[in-house]
């Protein structure tokens, strides 16, 4: 076939083509399991809205306590009744979307005491909810993707530690484990900074909400200059966290044609943009708001 060198017009219009298509490959991650009335699993993964669901949480562990998993009205693991969650996991696993356990979040009775209590939490999720094998895993015979660390309370040490044993566990029994994180917007995160600077974690989706002084409403340059500061962590993806709907949080809630107007457009070219993550299912059941951006994440 006969070549033909392309115009500048076509040419240019040709690279316009290309940008916006590269500063649309955006994601959405979801938090699910901590309210009645959400969608089930099965039906988060079915709506083709998300890549990525996080089941919240694991909120019991390390310093000698005996794990405990809450998903809420979804299930109770005391009584093994979560393993029927096996089904839906690899249902969705099926259709590509990547499923995370979220250990931690904002009220809890988690922490570690040592590097050596690390490797313990570490080897436990392994056998329990990742690739090794366990006679009591609380989710079943399904294979969770990754750990997502939502650290918000105790102290800041020997996260870095755990990281680093839930990758090497992966890596020796020939799997890889997804690292994600949930800091808060302002940089450093008092928790979660340690681990991400391990240079191990996958993607972070920042909390830009319940900090008033660096979420979108305190102005573009604040919220410029904390995004600015997140794309410098050594991480793969770095997503922008928001509440799906104003009963979410406290502050930060951005009206869906607000943020993809005028807050995307403002960090989609960054070459770290991994899409949005949104707290939680339940409320974007009701407001439909993953529906309204997904064209434009």
């Amino acid at each position: 076939m006969k070549s033909r060198s392309l115009t500048p017009f076509l040419f240019a219009g040709s690279l316009v083509v290309a940008f916006l298509a590269t500063c649309q490959a955006g994601s959405i991650a979801v938090y699910w399991g901590q309210n009645d009335g959400e969608a089930s699993l099965a039906e988060t993964c079915a709506s083709g809205n998300y890549e990525f669901v996080i089941l919240a949480f694991l909120p019991k562990f390390g310093k000698g306590q005996t794990p405990e998993l809450n998903l809420a009205s979804h299930c109770d693991p005391s009584s093994g009744g979560c393993r029927s969650q096996s089904k839906d996991i690899q249902s969705c696993q099926r259709s590509g979307v990547k499923v995370l356990l979220s250990i931690g979040g904002g009220d809890g009775s988690y922490g570690l005491s040592s590097p050596g209590d690390a490797s313990q939490v570490a080897m436990y999720l392994w056998n329990n909810y990742l690739g090794g094998t366990s006679s009591s895993r609380p989710l079943g015979d399904a294979v969770l993707d990754g750990i997502d660390f939502d650290i918000e309370l105790g102290s800041a040490k020997f996260w870095n530690n755990l990281a680093t044993d839930l990758k090497k566990l992966g890596k020796n029994g020939g799997t890889t484990v997804l690292l994600s994180a949930a800091p808060q917007c302002p940089f450093p995160d008092e928790w979660d900074g340690g681990a991400i600077n391990t240079g191990l974690f996958d993607f972070v989706w920042v909390q830009f909400y319940n900090n008033e002084e660096c979420q979108f409403s305190a102005g573009r340059s604040a919220f410029l200059n904390a995004w600015k500061k997140w794309e410098s962590v050594p991480a793969g993806k770095i997503f922008l966290g928001l509440p799906a709907s104003k009963d979410a949080a406290g502050t930060g809630f951005v009206p869906a044609r607000e943020l993809t107007s005028r807050v995307l457009p403002l960090i989609k070219g960054s070459p770290k943009y991994g899409g949005v993550m949104l707290w939680s299912k339940f409320y974007d059941d009701r407001t439909g708001y993953s529906d309204a951006i997904k064209s434009q994440v």
